[in-house]
């Protein structure tokens, strides 16, 4: 065989390795920001005082480790005891187990509670009572908007609304997700109010085993876990967001205290939630999403009672499942759930 020609087929067969290392390497490249390392594991057989254990498949340092939980958080999803922490293994690069509540903390960054009381990605709190019966994108970027659509009241002689936020949707790709508190007359934590809905059909949460129910969409792994038998779940979309929510009511203590006089037919279930971005660009708009800016100052007078913050015309949407508004950013994909 002639020299040249051998040569020729040996640099043609390192050009063909060379692409397919290179589409390789493209390939995880796209899968990568919604790789949850993470929560990449197997659960083993707890030990003898009922800690919970993993077995670490996420590549790098962690892998082949077996993690155990600590005697203060023994598993992985307390749902009974309220006092009691979670246990959340990281197999990525940190490789470690932390203790963890698993529900929303009002006082936290990225908490939405209340009538309703923000604390930001700056970790300044304020208020936001939007109208009754209206929507706003609490956060727009590119990948993702998550809309509120809030409940309320107007006492006689009152001004404005008292307001809660009765349902989110979460969209991303071409999907939707929301999570919605039904109307309840009279409260009862061992009824379940909360609604989950994927793409408009209703999903039904286990309450045995993993107590979770999970997709996987195009492009990344959703997943709905309780972590009370009722009323509360933790929302995981891979890649974007993380959501600790709850669903409660006004009591007649509170509705004394603040003068709400709420009507005797309805005790205004709502959410309580506590977000947690993966990934937002530094151009993310929303009442709550401006908040995690990098040039972001925030306009609420400090030190007043109830610090407010401006924006209806801003972020006001059409319905629960629009993405438009007049500072929404959001686009999508096509065929992008309307329900």
């Amino acid at each position: 065989m002639d020299r040249r020609y051998s040569f020729f087929l040996v640099a043609l067969a390192l050009v063909f390795i060379s692409m397919e290392a290179s589409n390789a390497q493209g390939s995880n490249s796209k899968k990568a920001p919604y790789d949850a390392a993470s929560t990449h594991y197997t659960v083993l057989a707890p030990t003898s005082t009922g800690q919970e254990r993993v077995y670490c498949l996420a590549r790098g340092a962690c892998n082949g480790k077996v993690l155990t939980c600590p005697s203060q958080c023994a598993q992985r999803k307390p749902k009974k005891n309220k006092k009691v922490k979670g246990c959340f293994f990281d197999c990525s690069s940190k490789c470690e187990v932390t203790c963890k509540w698993r529900k929303p903390n009002c006082n936290g960054y990225g908490s939405l509670c209340y009538d309703p009381r923000f604390v930001g990605g700056d970790g300044v709190m304020f208020y936001f009572h939007g109208a009754k019966d209206g929507n706003f994108a609490i956060v727009s970027d590119e990948n993702l908007q998550i809309n509120a659509h809030f409940i309320g009241t107007r006492p006689q002689g009152r001004t404005r609304d008292y307001t809660w936020v009765q349902a989110l949707a979460v969209m991303f790709d071409t999907h939707t997700l929301v999570l919605a508190a039904k109307r309840v007359s009279q409260w009862d934590n061992s009824f379940d109010a909360l609604i989950v809905r994927w793409d408009g059909d209703v999903v039904n949460i286990p309450t045995d085993g993993e107590a979770e129910w999970r997709t996987n969409s195009e492009e990344r792994e959703v997943i709905v876990e309780r972590t009370e038998e009722t009323n509360g779940v933790k929302v995981t979309v891979a890649g974007l967001v993380e959501l600790n929510v709850k669903v409660r009511a006004i009591g007649e203590h509170e509705n004394k205290v603040h003068n709400y006089q709420l009507p005797a037919d309805d005790a205004f279930a709502h959410l309580e939630t506590q977000f947690k971005f993966t990934g937002l660009t530094n151009l993310v708009e929303g009442v709550l999403g401006q908040t995690y800016r990098p040039d972001y100052v925030s306009p609420v007078k400090r030190g007043v009672a109830m610090p407010m913050m401006g924006g209806e015309d801003k972020y006001q949407t059409p319905s629960l499942y629009s993405p438009l508004c007049n500072h929404c950013r959001f686009k999508g994909k096509a065929g992008l759930s309307s329900i």
